[in-house]
């Protein structure tokens, strides 16, 4: 929502909003563009003069005070997703990014490979591409990049909201169980990604991986689209891929990629893992059919600097680095720590997780949680209020570690870096965290 508002003023409107725990980067970026914010939900913080009012998804059911004021007093609203596609995306190139894991990522490089060849691409993307100095722009016709999320469109509208954005070009990065609180079971998330399908034209294009099974299940459901596979050279199940990557180095730092058996240029990055090199894969497809040449994407590709909060380097002194990660999904979380594995070898790494998703919190993932973290030398769970299971016998090892409270978390990360040298320690969380990634880096910088 913070980067529909972000649209909207470049589009000449007034802006104002209305929401809790906004925390960089995105409050720096509603500042910066004049975009008052009022906190928390209430009657009296609702704009009753707004020609129209656009509802989020996210802590907005009925009973909160917002809502309920906009309906008692008959106020112009719509959602964010149906306001971008009625007002946005009309006459754009929309290439959409889909998936249960990479969409922000994956978004940031093909605006940045389309920025990279002087197409000037808008954009909207959940986090601030570190290439960009923002997180979302009109940019010129006429390719617009969405990361396009499967979770429901406000609570007035069930649907996804990738069913509001009709692109020509769709990128489906895998699909995995996720979002507990409002799919009741793989098969409904399924059903929305094949209604994504119907509103793709035959002159689309769909890109995906070459052996996702629960994506083939989709595709078996109707497809009318064609459809551009990409997999690792080195995968042994025996299909074709159109886009493939051989590993040069195996951190996936470097790597050559090839577009329908040619030489296709070599990415050489910052970034790290397996999960990476599939999305540079599948952005480097999509850019092709927006009409960039693979070599050319490969370049942009090297100079890609990532996103805030994926994996973000937040401290580096004294033998200790810190980062910032998104991940909060197991196998988001094993990906994450199987990239830095390969990148450090035997250094000790420390993994300190919020398990902050609906799903994470209903135990949907209870099985395997610890096994999420086996590549880390040590982990540390935040353990949230009000489980109705056994969370920390669910996460227990030999190395693990569970807290309620953030201070005793940092001291323990504290003590590790003391103990460590070198150390990487990486938080990992899809909120705010209670702050713990500043305090952290307070108290390293004071305990040296």
């Amino acid at each position: 929502m913070g980067s529909i508002a972000l649209l909207a003023r470049e589009l000449g409107h007034q802006v104002s909003g209305m929401d809790e725990n906004v925390y960089p980067p995105m409050s720096t970026q509603l500042e910066k563009a004049g975009i008052t914010l009022s906190s928390p939900y209430s009657a009296k913080n609702v704009a009753t003069d707004a020609d129209l009012i656009l509802i989020g998804n996210a802590g907005l059911p009925r009973g909160n005070p917002a809502v309920e004021t906009v309906l008692e007093q008959n106020l112009p609203y719509t959602s964010g997703a149906e306001w971008l596609g009625r007002y946005v995306l009309p006459n754009r190139w929309v290439i959409a990014v889909a998936g249960t894991h990479g969409k922000t990522t994956t978004s940031s490089m093909i605006a940045w490979i389309l920025e990279y060849a002087g197409l000037e691409p808008g954009f909207l993307i959940g986090g601030v591409p570190s290439n960009f100095t923002q997180s979302a722009r009109i940019g010129s016709a006429p390719f617009f990049v969405i990361e396009a999320d499967e979770y429901d469109t406000s609570y007035f509208d069930r649907r996804s909201k990738f069913l509001h954005y009709r692109p020509r070009t769709a990128v489906l990065n895998n699909l995995e169980y996720d979002h507990a609180d409002i799919f009741p079971d793989l098969a409904s998330i399924q059903n929305q990604f094949h209604l994504l399908l119907r509103t793709i034209p035959r002159t689309g294009l769909i890109i995906h991986p070459v052996d996702d099974e629960n994506l083939q299940s989709v595709f078996d459901l109707g497809c009318w689209t064609p459809r551009l596979s990409f997999d690792n050279s080195t995968s042994t199940n025996g299909n074709d891929a159109t886009f493939t990557a051989n590993l040069l180095s195996d951190d996936a730092s470097r790597f050559q990629i090839s577009a329908d058996g040619k030489d296709a240029g070599t990415v050489q990055w910052s970034l790290t893992g397996l999960h990476n090199m599939h999305n540079a894969l599948a952005a480097i497809a999509a850019a092709r059919h927006a009409g960039v040449k693979p070599q050319i994407a490969s370049e942009a590709l090297s100079e890609f600097l990532g996103v805030k909060r994926r994996m973000e380097l937040i401290h580096d002194a004294q033998g200790v680095r810190v980062y910032d990660d998104f991940a909060h999904h197991p196998s988001a979380i094993s990906c994450t720590l199987d990239g830095l594995r390969k990148q450090v070898g035997g250094e000790q790494i420390l993994a300190i997780i919020e398990p902050g998703s609906h799903t994470m919190k209903k135990g949907t993932h209870e099985t395997t949680l610890a096994q999420s973290v086996k590549l880390a030398d040590q982990a540390i769970w935040f353990e949230p209020a009000n489980l109705s299971w056994d969370f920390v016998s669910a996460v227990a090892s030999r190395t693990t570690r569970v807290s309620r409270d953030i201070d005793q978390i940092i001291d323990w990360a504290v003590q590790f870096a003391s103990e460590s040298q070198p150390a990487h320690i990486v938080l990992m969380s899809n909120s705010s965290f209670g702050g713990i990634h500043q305090n952290l880096v307070n108290h390293l910088r004071g305990a040296r």
